[in-house]
């Protein structure tokens, strides 16, 4: 068994771009990341080729219409691979498998490496989360392994908790959800004449569903921190960081942010903006709350 320095054992944690994470906390956490592409004009990015995020979302209000993939089976196989280059256990945590396929080809890739190298130990986590849930959940595993607890153990709390991983979220423009087929086009016209803002969470298959919807832009921020103390149950006390990801809306997510403090008390947070390739899919002006709660 291989350990470091202070006796506890070595394993890497891995996970894809969509967990939103920002680059100097994975950098400082020593995580693998598996790209997941998107595609705008015909021209794939996330790999070699990179957009800014701000010009990513400006272009999206301009009109653009971006569209994303998964990772198949032999370039899973390939990040595992390269990963398994500094560490024979790996703990994979990925994208939920309720909306992308990425998870079933990364368990297709390690159940072959497995066969050709025995050696080697990787398990593979249908996180049923996106965005910063999904990050939170890594965090949770960082925390754990930093705690000295084994792969299997930390695997293990992850299988366990993650429908205590609670996502509430909301979107400035419905014409986005219509696009991904969440809402109709009816649905997405009289709502943005209305001024309706939906609520939204990732149900406990991972799925993207509706919660329920209120009138006005601020009143749908408050609406999220009102799901939060209406969820958290037993995990109340518990509630030691809470994770924010937004659509190029900083101001909103800082609002939410404040709301939660004056609430709850929690200090501990983490902002970031969500990526292009659940951005693609939620739009600009989106802000999603991120949480431990009694359930989904």
């Amino acid at each position: 068994m291989e350990r470091n320095k202070e006796g506890m054992e070595e394993f890497k944690i891995i996970t894809d771009t969509t967990a939103d994470l920002p680059a100097d906390y994975i950098r400082e956490n020593g995580l693998g990341i598996m790209v997941l592409p998107y595609i705008v004009d015909g021209v794939s990015y996330g790999v070699d080729k990179k957009m800014e995020v701000k010009e990513f979302y400006d272009r999206m209000r301009a009109g653009m219409m971006p569209t994303t993939s998964q990772v198949n089976p032999e370039t899973a196989k390939e990040y595992l691979n390269r990963f398994l280059e500094e560490n024979k256990k790996l703990l994979v945590l990925s994208f939920s498998s309720g909306l992308s396929g990425t998870c079933n080809n990364v368990t297709i890739a390690a159940e072959s490496i497995r066969r050709e190298r025995p050696d080697c130990r990787i398990i593979v986590v249908d996180t049923l989360c996106a965005s910063l849930g999904e990050g939170l959940l890594v965090h949770k595993a960082v925390q754990l392994r930093k705690m000295g607890k084994s792969l299997e153990e930390t695997a293990a709390w992850v299988e366990e908790h993650r429908e205590n991983l609670v996502h509430v979220f909301t979107v400035d423009d419905l014409f986005h959800l219509h696009r991904g087929g969440r809402v109709s086009r009816a649905t997405a016209i009289v709502g943005t004449l209305a001024g309706i803002k939906p609520l939204l969470h990732v149900d406990e298959e991972g799925h993207l569903t509706a919660v329920g919807k209120v009138r006005g832009r601020k009143k749908s921020l408050q609406a999220l921190v009102d799901l939060m103390e209406k969820q958290m149950g037993s995990w109340r006390e518990k509630n030691d960081c809470v994770f924010i990801s937004h659509g190029d809306c900083r101001e909103d997510a800082e609002y939410v942010k404040k709301l939660v403090e004056e609430r709850f008390g929690i200090r501990n947070f983490l902002v970031n903006e969500i990526g292009p390739t659940i951005g693609a899919h939620s739009g600009p002006g989106t802000v999603a709350l991120f949480f431990m709660g009694e359930r989904r």
